[in-house]
């Protein structure tokens, strides 16, 4: 028997639209330089370590890098910005063009020094940061050749990000030129700026401050008040925020809390984040705008939109140095946040990923044909042995040999809706087989869990859980709770 067609999730059907969204990024273009190599002790000539440089890498940074995450995620980007005319600015265009990034709107600067951030770590610590590079306002025929750009740039996008640090690009005339050109093509303005004040005449339709620009533009005892209950705080004074920028909504960006939608029409809404190690790395920040400003090009609400660009972050703050989310590893990221009836090779991406997080797999299967007590009762003690619960469902044919013609009761789609909406499921595979060596072999199981109707001893593929490394667990089962003495209950009665 064929299975029926996998349903899509919600996010899946938001990233298929990702592809050929019109995207302009008009910002900074840094060159970022990371060198790490081990510490050697102390230097004689004072109490500083001695770091050996065996690494080099290079990544284009600030509004570049959220150029380049436009780029990553499949949408079309056009990229407005100005470097100098040296060998820093010529590496930063070269990284743009090599990952998919137009240069032709980059206006260079004759006299002008690249904004360029190198970075010294060692043994994963970040032990100095050397900025270099003019900062100054662009002035004159080069500022004119950005406001040029610009209106290039924006004509047909879906959506403006302004990405704003304050590293000399921005002038009143290239704020104005973005304001106007987004409001004659349509388009969305997304502002990611240090100080989200600058931008309250232009009135852009999303400010993405995070929580150290949100501190910056508040008094002190807000400040103080802020510091104390960040979340809190917020949810009370959205509209200070959105009156200090002038932006209908405000999302600010709130690390390891996630991030705090606060639009002018409805209610606050929270955006969780997933905890992650945080090795020395930059470019978060970047990823979330970018990510974000492609969901709202292919529709998706603000709520949602930030959920990506969460998501995305997460993806970059797990890494060293400067990187962008590729689609592919946002995909299977968002796979979590949609109950989804799973394929294999999506299944494969999704537990690769969980395990390189370190989560505890657990996994059950069965037919799950009539749901009842019993089976709830065992499917929350399973969830508590690990972190994530992964359910095997046998298909209707396999359900047939299995238990007999009658059954099953419910088809297949039916039961992978009931379970998908337990909270304690956190994803659901159908399997046609009548055992469930394949799908063992896929997930490799922390823990396979059975219910108390059986013993170890009766469990054929408990020698192949071991041998994959997982242990093997038998929870208590509620008593006279079962499909089969359920449907004689049924019968008798009727």
């Amino acid at each position: 028997m064929s299975l029926p067609p996998e349903p899509a999730s919600p996010w899946q059907e938001l990233l298929a639209r990702f592809a050929g969204r019109r995207v302009a990024v008009v910002g900074e273009c840094c060159l970022d330089v990371w060198l790490s190599g081990p510490a050697r002790g102390l230097a004689r000539e004072g109490v500083v370590p001695v770091v050996r440089v065996e690494e080099e890498a290079y990544a284009p940074g600030a509004g570049a890098n959220a150029a380049r995450g436009v780029a990553a995620l499949g949408a079309e980007v056009r990229f407005v910005s100005l470097v100098g005319d040296d060998e820093e600015g010529g590496q930063a265009r070269a990284l743009l063009r090599a990952q998919g990034v137009d240069d032709a709107l980059v206006v260079t600067v004759p006299v002008r020094r690249t904004v360029t951030k190198r970075r010294l770590t060692a043994r994963g610590q970040l032990m100095a940061r050397f900025d270099s590079g003019d900062c100054d306002a662009v002035t004159g025929d080069d500022e004119a050749r950005l406001v040029a750009a610009v209106e290039a740039a924006v004509d047909g996008a879906e959506v403006v990000l302004a990405a704003d640090y304050a590293c000399g690009l921005w002038t009143p005339a290239t704020r104005a030129a973005v304001e106007r050109a987004a409001r004659a093509a349509g388009a969305l303005l997304v502002v990611d700026a240090h100080d989200i004040r600058t931008w309250h005449d232009l009135r852009p339709d999303v400010v993405t401050p995070d929580s150290e620009e949100v501190e910056l533009v508040l008094g002190p005892a807000d400040a103080e008040a802020f510091a104390r209950d960040r979340v809190g705080f917020l949810e009370r004074s959205g509209g200070l925020l959105r009156e200090l920028s002038g932006a209908a909504t405000v999302v600010v960006t709130l690390d390891r809390d996630g991030a705090l939608v606060l639009p002018s029409d409805a209610e606050p809404w929270q955006v969780p984040a997933e905890p992650v190690a945080a090795p020395v790395g930059a470019g978060a920040g970047d990823a979330f705008a970018a990510a974000m400003v492609v969901a709202l090009a292919a529709g998706a609400e603000l709520p949602d939109a930030a959920q990506v660009g969460c998501t995305a972050a997460s993806v970059v703050v797990a890494r060293p140095g400067t990187t962008a989310c590729r689609l592919p590893e946002l995909r299977a990221r968002l796979e979590r946040h949609a109950p989804l009836h799973l394929g294999r090779e999506r299944l494969a991406a999704l537990v690769e990923d969980y395990r390189a997080r370190g989560a505890r797999i657990v996994m059950t299967n069965g037919c799950f044909d009539v749901l009842h007590a019993g089976h709830v009762a065992y499917l929350d003690a399973a969830r508590r042995l690990g972190d994530v619960l992964l359910v095997g469902v046998n298909g209707d044919e396999s359900v047939r040999r299995l238990k007999g013609p009658d059954r099953p009761v419910n088809p297949v789609a039916d039961r992978v809706a009931v379970l998908q909406a337990l909270s304690t499921v956190d994803h659901v595979v159908v399997f046609d087989g009548d055992s469930p060596t394949d799908l063992l072999r896929t997930v490799r199981p922390d823990v396979y869990v059975k219910g108390g109707d059986y013993t170890e001893d009766m469990l054929r593929e408990a020698p192949l859980v071991r041998e994959l490394g997982g242990e093997v667990r038998i929870v208590d089962w509620v008593e006279d709770r079962s499909t089969t003495a359920l449907l004689e209950r049924v019968r008798r009665s009727g």
